[in-house]
């Protein structure tokens, strides 16, 4: 079984914010695929499916983004999931707006949810597709600032692009999804 974690804020005050793009991504992934619907449980929403004969997960954690990996601890214990079948998707302020950037290990690169999620699970050992929202003087102001009309336009290709990178990861693995992707910029 496969993972697939969305990190945003919950609450309707945060929902078309830049810290909210993974949560965005993968609902646009559930959707695509049909999968559904999300059920509240192992504090955040897990929606089930299948997608090329493999079972797969999806998960938004209900936690606050500093506290994500509570809710990915708690999802990947249940289903016996490793972290090597985990892809998470998240904003990046240190890529311009619409960049992707996938990715497989790492640090956290300041973002505190991935810090998170790495300090639960022990293991830095998973996906990660890294969306660009770009950087502002006041990062927590930006981060949890709304996308402008004009910049949601933009994104709704990067979101397309983004459920495209994580269907090939599944499909071709990282490598092959990082030499098509990577190059990607809206």
């Amino acid at each position: 079984m496969k993972l697939i974690v969305g990190l945003g804020n919950p609450g309707t005050q945060y929902e078309g914010t830049r810290h909210n793009i993974g949560f965005m991504i993968v609902d646009s992934f559930l959707d695509e695929l049909k999968l559904g619907p999300y059920k509240e449980k192992f504090s955040g929403l897990v929606a089930q499916g299948n997608f090329e004969k493999e079972r797969i997960a999806v998960l938004k954690p209900l936690t606050y983004m500093n506290e994500s990996g509570i809710a990915v601890q708690k999802t990947t214990d249940y289903y016996k999931i490793v972290p090597e079948d985990m892809i998470v998707v998240h904003d990046d302020i240190d890529l311009s707006l619409g960049r992707i950037r996938i990715k497989f290990g790492g640090g956290d690169g300041g973002h505190n949810g991935i810090k998170s999620i790495i300090t639960e699970l022990k293991s830095n050992n998973f996906g990660r597709i890294r969306i660009g929202i770009g950087r502002e003087r006041d990062v927590t102001k930006h981060v949890l600032s709304n996308f402008s009309k004009i910049e949601k336009e933009r994104l709704s290709l990067t979101i397309q692009k983004s459920v495209e990178a994580m269907k090939s990861i599944m499909v071709n693995g990282y490598e092959k999804t990082m030499n098509t992707f990577n190059r990607f910029e809206n």
